[in-house]
C-alpha cells in the first residue's frame, strides 16, 4: 500500500524545480491564489485595452481617417504650442501613419508628461514640412475624425473640408449643455474605456476618436446629410431675392 503522505514523482520533481517549500498543499494554495489574482488583474486590464484593440489586421488607406496629434513647446517660454507627434489610423483602427515631427523653432518645453516625447524622439525626427506634405495627400478626398481637430490642423498648418470633417469634440449628441467634453470623458461614457491615464497615447486617442464615430455613424451622416441639403435650399432661395431687388430697382 502507498504512503498517503509520498508525492507523485513527476509533482516532487517539478516541485524540486521550481524550489517549492515543504508544505507542498499551502504553497500550491499560495501560488494559485497569486496567479487567479493576477489572471483577474490581467483579464480587466485586458478587457480595456480590447475595446481599442483593432479587429481586423487590415491597414489599408480606408475612406474614413482618424487623427490625434502631439505637442511640445516652443518660443522663450515654452508656451507656443507645435507639433512633434502625428498620428493616423484607418476606420479599423489600424495605424497607417505615424512620425514624430522636428518643429521649426526650438523645443524648449517636450512636455513629456502629456505628449509622451522626449528630446530622443526628435533627434531622428522628421521634418516638419515633410510631415505636413505626406499627412496632407493622405487626408485628400477623405472622412478626417478626430477630437478638436481645428488644434491638429492648425499645428500642421493644413485645411480640410468642413463637410469631411467628423469632430467628436463639436458633435452635438457629445455635447453637455453646447460644451464639448475631453476626450478621455467621451471614451469612458460611451466606449466604457479609460484613455490618458498619464502620458497621452495619440494611437490610443485616434483609436477612440474613430471608435465614438463608428458607434454614431449612421446617425452622424444623417445629420451631415440633412445640414448639406438645409444650406443647398438656402443658396437657392438667396438669388430669388437678389433678382426681386433688381427688379424693383429697374
Amino acid at each position: 500500500m502507498k504512503n498517503p503522505k509520498q508525492l507523485n514523482p513527476n509533482w516532487a520533481q517539478l516541485r524540486q524545480k521550481l524550489g517549492y517549500s515543504k508544505k507542498p498543499a499551502e504553497t500550491q494554495q499560495t501560488i494559485l491564489g497569486k496567479r487567479k489574482e493576477r489572471s483577474d488583474n490581467e483579464e480587466a486590464s485586458d478587457a480595456e485595452l480590447n475595446v481599442l484593440t483593432p479587429t481586423s489586421s487590415d491597414s489599408s488607406i480606408t475612406n474614413e481617417i482618424a487623427m490625434d496629434c502631439e505637442m511640445v513647446g516652443v518660443s522663450p517660454l515654452g508656451n507656443k504650442s507645435a507639433l512633434g507627434r502625428v498620428t493616423l489610423v484607418n476606420k479599423f483602427g489600424n495605424v497607417i501613419y505615424d512620425e514624430h515631427v522636428r518643429p521649426v523653432d526650438r523645443v524648449v518645453d517636450f512636455r513629456t508628461q502629456i505628449s509622451g516625447i522626449r528630446p530622443r524622439d526628435l533627434k531622428k525626427a522628421k521634418d516638419f514640412r515633410i510631415v505636413q506634405k505626406e499627412v496632407a495627400e493622405l487626408l485628400k478626398g477623405k472622412i478626417l475624425v478626430g477630437h478638436a481637430l481645428r488644434n491638429d490642423l492648425k499645428a500642421l498648418l493644413l485645411s480640410h473640408p468642413k463637410k469631411d470633417i467628423r469632430d467628436t469634440a463639436e458633435y452635438q449628441p457629445f455635447l453637455k449643455e453646447g460644451r464639448s467634453k475631453a476626450l478621455r470623458h467621451l471614451a469612458a461614457e460611451v466606449l466604457g474605456v479609460k484613455i490618458q491615464n498619464g502620458e497621452h497615447c495619440p494611437i490610443e486617442d485616434a483609436r477612440a476618436a474613430m471608435m465614438l464615430y463608428v458607434k454614431k455613424r449612421r446617425e452622424w451622416e444623417k445629420s451631415v446629410k440633412d445640414l448639406v441639403k438645409m444650406k443647398l435650399k438656402q443658396k437657392k432661395r438667396k438669388p430669388k431675392k437678389q433678382r426681386k431687388e433688381g427688379s424693383t430697382a429697374a
